[in-house]
């Protein structure tokens, strides 16, 4: 689990994490060191949003499934 100590932040929590860690990265004044952790951490969020995103794909395939079963 990517973010596994610390409170689990929302998908909408994310991509806006992820969009700050992007524009940090684009300033010019960002040291190649803190380029390569804020990186480091956006791929990390997107790891995260993935593994939740294909839970909730699961979840809905499972719910139209039930449903088609109940017609």
């Amino acid at each position: 689990m990517a973010v596994s100590k610390e409170k689990q932040l929302s998908l909408e929590e994310s991509f806006e994490e992820l969009s700050q860690i992007i524009q940090a990265m684009e300033n010019k004044d960002c040291s190649l060191e803190d380029s390569f952790t804020l990186y480091s951490k956006g791929i990390k969020l997107i790891r995260d949003c993935n593994r939740r995103i294909e839970q909730v794909e699961k979840q809905i395939e499972v719910l139209e499934g039930e449903a088609k079963d109940e017609l």
